[in-house]
């Protein structure tokens, strides 16, 4: 039986629960929470004990779950890889560069697995596009969201726009070459949204938008590379492909078109959407591949990187940031 426990049952923290719950094979040993009327609520609810001090909870452990605020990632992970725990932990791997870097350090000397919760890896709608030839030469981004208080502790580009920075770097496959970036604090102190231009060392460009303080909600990525465009909607879980050639089955719509080279034909098609619910994909990824010995889909060092690329934007937007005051 995979024994893990969850550390965080807010509001995340209780899909987790859930989640782990329908995983076969996994016993959820407990969970740990200093906020005493959250762990009541969650003890009685889920009939699940409630762990006082984190030390117990992770010795008693295969792994840990860190669904806690992300300045206590860091103590929490460290303290887990040198128990030798497995860990997996949500975005971002942690609350500095700094810290990032020594978890980086300890996992790779403990030998364990480590797991960063970029759930839009396992969004559906992206799914979809598994195997499907990715080399995008241009890269537009909006991911918009109405404002909650929760998770304001950082900023919108490592609350937000780090899960589209990993989706980013996960596929474009060459080192940044220049970031420029702009932002504005409306109802923190700290970036609420920005608009990043990410260019690549093989001239892929990558305009990024974020926000947690609009009135509708947009999760979209577009992808543009030779004869082909791709529209992924996390949000809707749906995906579009127009590719600029023979359709290859029933469900493809296609017309021909003139061009300067001669007749072309446009396909246009909907990939089929798995129907898997992310989180639930994501923990099961990370048992698999602890009980299987394999790399973990989004590893610390893939955590790092995004981070990297998260800090050298804040870096840019700097004092150059408007408040609100």
């Amino acid at each position: 039986m995979f024994k893990v426990g969850v550390f965080g049952v807010g509001h995340l923290g209780k899909f987790h629960l859930n989640n782990w719950k329908e995983i076969p094979g996994t016993e959820i040993v407990g969970f740990y929470d200093p906020n005493d009327d959250t762990a009541l609520e969650v003890a009685d609810k889920y009939q699940l004990p409630r762990f006082l001090d984190a030390d117990s909870l992770i010795d008693a452990c295969d792994a840990i779950d860190v669904v806690a605020p992300t300045n206590y990632h860091f103590e929490l992970c460290e303290k887990a890889i040198k128990k030798g725990k497995h860990v997996f932990v949500e975005k971002p791997l942690a609350n500095t560069m700094d810290e990032a870097r020594q978890l980086v350090k300890l996992t790779a000397e403990s030998g364990i697995k480590c797991q960063v919760g970029h759930v839009e890896r396992f969004n559906p709608a992206f799914l979809a596009i598994k195997g499907m030839p990715l080399n995008p030469m241009f890269i537009e981004v909006h991911r918009l969201a109405q404002f909650n208080p929760r998770g304001t502790e950082v900023s919108v580009i490592l609350d937000l726009m780090i899960h589209d920075i990993d989706i980013i770097l996960s596929i474009v496959k060459s080192d940044v070459k220049s970031i420029s970036a702009s932002g504005v604090a409306v109802m923190t102190e700290t970036p609420d949204i920005a608009n990043v231009r990410i260019e690549f060392n093989n001239g892929c460009v990558a305009n990024l938008t974020s926000s947690r303080i609009s009135m509708k909600k947009m999760r979209k990525i577009r992808l543009f590379q030779k004869d082909s465009y791709i529209g992924i909607d996390f949000l809707n879980k749906k995906t579009e492909v127009i590719k600029l050639k023979e359709p290859q089955d029933s469900n493809v719509f296609a017309f021909d078109i003139e061009t300067p080279s001669g007749k072309k034909t446009i396909a246009m098609a909907n990939p089929l959407i798995p129907e898997v619910n992310a989180i639930k994909e994501e923990l099961t990824a990370f048992k698999n591949a602890i009980q299987q010995n394999t790399r973990t889909t989004v590893t610390e060092v893939d955590g790092l990187m995004a981070m990297d690329v998260a800090h050298q934007i804040l870096e840019k937007i700097g004092n150059n940031i408007i408040s609100r005051s």
